[in-house]
């Protein structure tokens, strides 16, 4: 193969789609080739010793330099920076074995293989140190919520795992369902891909209720990547990717068994378990349930403050590693979950019979299976083929009492005359078939310093949704009923992508990335992206990120809060993809303080929309209209933050940081705030462990600026286009504290979530008359039910 300076082979100029990346690392960081590169195994037997570390050992020592240090994978591969000064020899320790120094050649991109003997019994080894949050390796611009970090609040399900975090927002959808959203960079959680292990999961119609499938407990680390990434792992990343890490079969406990309860009545049991069935083989299984029974009402407003509601969840993986390159995966996964809210007498008598009382119920049942299969060739560990293949049956139904007067003539003037009954039932029930399949090829041109990765896939998504809310109108006949009722959609995606990772094994990073995808409704898209990282001085590192993302929106998951309320939803017959494209970039500064490693991070981005499927709740009281955004119209999303993380005393470590959010779009010919995104918010962590982390206390205190809001009372009493205020949601501040007393294999933990206890005073509006055209219950921008107290335990055998 030539180097760089010949010609590329023609099979790298492809543009190839693939979703995912397999084999190999996560997506940030098998897109940064380490200068030094190597395989850790075991003397004789060559068998790969995952979880190995390596170090650099200098001669004349810097107390104030941070340590430069990675960690072997799976297969016993690693990658590791050189230094900003001289070094040539490198540490490396696996527990259970003896370590070893290694002369590193002073000059090139050497590939190292290092067989590490045997050892003798280890005593107690205590961890004195922690990597930082923000990686100084990976060209994007990513954050890890770590296992530790996991544990500092209750983390009973994804939507908590993030409570310690300032970069993801959490947000309450409505007050009824009790369902949970992010936001990253301003943006709804649908414009940022969520990935599990890398693959894309928990799409399209699960994006309502996605954050509660995923069990904390099962939880190894949370990848945050701002910006759209890189083109391996798909073409839907907007605003950036949620990576989320599950336990690995031949590295997880052998039992972990996690219980929860709140002072609600909620409680959550979790058991991990994992066995090595052979050098080869190995399985975990991962099971979760949560059940809450008790009716709540704090507020008053004689509405349930969380739904009633019950999970069964199980995951199991199988892993097989053959030693000579091949490494298989499979894994299955099931879920069934029901909820029932609304008034406190309502009862779900499981017909469609009308009740006296409002209510609502969703049931949802899931079922997931994947397998992937790579090959690394032995003589060139750079170069690695791998296959993944993957499929999920999502079915869900649900239901919303609502109900107007009989009949409407002058209702509002965009829609015709229509009969409704009294009292009447809107449902919403869909169910979504996926599958996937993706080929993927990883190798080097000339040497580690430049490598490509290349690939095809194809993406089937087979959607069919029914949303009736007993609307008839005058000018209906039954077709007309059905093409508004009934929504159905195939997409039949192949595609292609190239991606190039340049390094010049000093201070420069460069990963460039272009895809096209053929879709059968929408024609070709094309996809580019870039990243570039580049280290100013040895503790100053610079990002930018810049490329396009492109999604197919669904208009009734994505605004599912709003079937909680008397809104009608008018969708346009027309609805073309969103696509939109992103920049921005970050300075990270590490330094010290008392001697302790610190970091300052600060970032901005910039995400301006070509097309959007916009929904607007400002311009009618009674509707929610949604369709693409208006010729001339802008919509965008500025986010600037700044976050530093420091640790003043052994054993404490603060974060702090602090936010500021833009988010428009235009609606009716006015460019208007984004509704329910705060526009200033400010964060600080104090986390204090004491020796051997016998006892762990955390407080965190999150403080959130004022927010429009769109509620059913307000409208657009004027001329399109004229000057427009929204209502303000008033600033608040929260402050939640765990403690935790840690034993052998016993965690206790106990917590308190908004010690103030403070409340919106009136999550719902028109919670008097449910029945009403008033009634909304989507405008949710505080807490609703105030403070929670809670406590549980963790049982580990290691």
């Amino acid at each position: 193969m030539k180097s760089l300076g010949g010609k590329i082979p023609c099979f790298f100029l492809l543009i190839l789609l693939g979703t995912g990346l397999w084999p190999g690392q996560t997506m940030a960081q098998s897109s940064a080739i380490a200068p030094v590169r190597g395989e850790v195994t075991e003397a004789g037997k060559a068998t790969p010793l995952p979880g190995a570390v390596l170090r650099w050992l200098f001669d004349a020592p810097d107390a104030d330099a941070p340590a430069i240090t990675t960690t072997a994978d799976d297969k016993g591969r690693f990658m590791l920076i050189r230094p900003a000064r001289a070094a040539s020899r490198l540490v490396v320790q696996a527990l259970g074995y003896a370590p070893d120094t290694i002369a590193v050649p002073a000059t090139g991109a050497p590939y190292l293989r290092v067989a590490l003997k045997a050892g003798q019994e280890l005593s107690e080894v205590t961890v004195t140190a922690r990597g930082p949050a923000y990686s100084a390796i990976t060209p994007a611009n990513v954050q890890v919520i770590s296992s530790r970090d996991l544990t500092k609040s209750a983390c009973c399900n994804l939507a908590e795992s993030f409570e310690t975090n300032a970069s993801v927002e959490v947000t309450t959808s409505d007050a009824v369902s009790g369902a949970k959203q992010i936001q990253l960079l301003g943006l709804d959680g649908s414009y940022s891909l969520l990935t599990v292990d890398n693959q894309p999961a928990l799409r399209g119609l699960a994006a309502p209720y996605r954050l509660g499938y995923l069990a904390g407990p099962w939880i190894d680390n949370i990848e945050i990547i701002k910006g759209t990434g890189s083109v391996v792992n798909g073409y839907e990343a907007i605003s950036g990717q949620v990576n989320v890490k599950l336990k690995e079969p031949e590295k997880t406990d052998q039992l972990l068994f996690n219980i929860y309860a709140n002072d609600l009545g909620k409680f959550d049991v979790n058991l991990n378990t994992s066995a090595r069935i052979s050098p080869k083989w190995s399985t975990v299984l991962l099971l979760h349930t949560d059940h809450l029974g008790n009716r709540v009402d704090r507020n008053g407003d004689k509405f349930l403050d969380l739904p009633l509601a019950t999970q069964f969840n199980a995951f199991n993986k199988w892993k097989y590693l053959s030693g000579n390159g091949f490494v298989s995966e499979v894994g299955l996964g099931a879920l069934r979950e029901t909820r029932q809210g609304g008034q406190l007498d309502f009862r779900n008598t499981g017909t469609e019979a009308f009740t006296q009382s409002y209510g609502t119920t969703q049931a949802t049942t899931r079922y997931t299976g994947y397998a992937k299969t790579s090959y690394t060739w032995p003589s060139r560990p750079f170069q690695s083929l791998g296959l993944l293949l993957s499929g999920t049956n999502h079915d869900f139904t649900s239901r919303y009492s609502y109900g107007y007067q009989s009949y409407h003539t002058d209702h509002d003037p965009n829609l015709p005359p229509y009969f409704v009954t009294n009292r009447t039932s809107r449902s919403y029930d869909g169910t979504q078939r996926t599958g996937l399949a993706t080929l993927l090829f990883q190798s080097a041109i000339g040497n580690t310093a430049h490598v490509y990765r290349t690939g095809l896939s194809f993406l089937y998504d087979d959607y069919d949704e029914r949303l009736r809310d007993g609307r008839t109108y005058v000018t209906d006949t039954p077709a007309d009923i059905d093409t508004r009722e009934h929504r159905t959609r195939r997409e039949l995606v192949p595609g292609a992508f190239a991606e190039y990772t340049y390094q010049n094994s000093r201070n420069l990073t460069l990963v460039a990335g272009l895809r096209a995808d053929h879709h059968n409704l929408y024609g070709w898209q094309v996809t580019p992206r870039l990243n570039l990282k580049y280290d100013v001085l040895k503790n100053t590192v610079l990002r930018l990120a810049t490329g396009s993302g492109f999604r197919v929106a669904n208009p009734i998951a994505d605004n599912a809060a709003m079937l909680a309320s008397a809104r009608e939803f008018v969708i346009s017959p027309n609805l073309r993809p969103e696509k939109a494209w992103n920049l921005g970039g970050s300075a990270t500064q590490y330094f010290t303080v008392l001697h302790r490693p610190a970091t300052f991070v600060v970032d901005y981005y910039h995400t301006e929309f070509q097309n959007q499927v916009v929904a607007d709740m400002y311009t009618s009281p009674s509707l929610i209209e949604i369709g693409n955004l208006q010729a001339g119209g802008r919509s965008y999303a500025r986010s600037l933050q700044g976050e530093l993380q420091i640790e003043p005393l052994k054993g404490l470590q603060v974060k702090g940081a602090y936010k500021y959010l833009d988010v428009r779009t235009t609606y009716d010919n006015i460019l208007l705030p984004k509704p329910l995104t705060p526009t200033h918010r400010a964060f600080v962590n104090l986390g204090y462990a004491s020796a051997f982390d016998k006892w762990r206390v955390d407080f965190t205190v999150q403080w959130f600026g004022e927010r429009s809001v769109a509620h059913v009372s307000d409208s657009h009493s004027h001329g399109s286009g004229q000057e427009y205020v929204p209502t303000i949601a008033p600033r608040y501040g929260l402050f939640n504290t765990q403690i935790t007393r840690a034993f052998k294999r016993l965690e206790v933990y106990v917590g308190v979530e908004n010690l103030t206890n403070y409340r919106q005073p009136d999550p719902i509006e028109g919670a008097a008359t449910p029945f009403g055209p008033n009634f909304d219950a989507a405008m949710v921008w505080g807490p609703v039910y105030g403070r929670l107290t809670y406590a549980g335990l963790r049982y580990r055998i290691e």
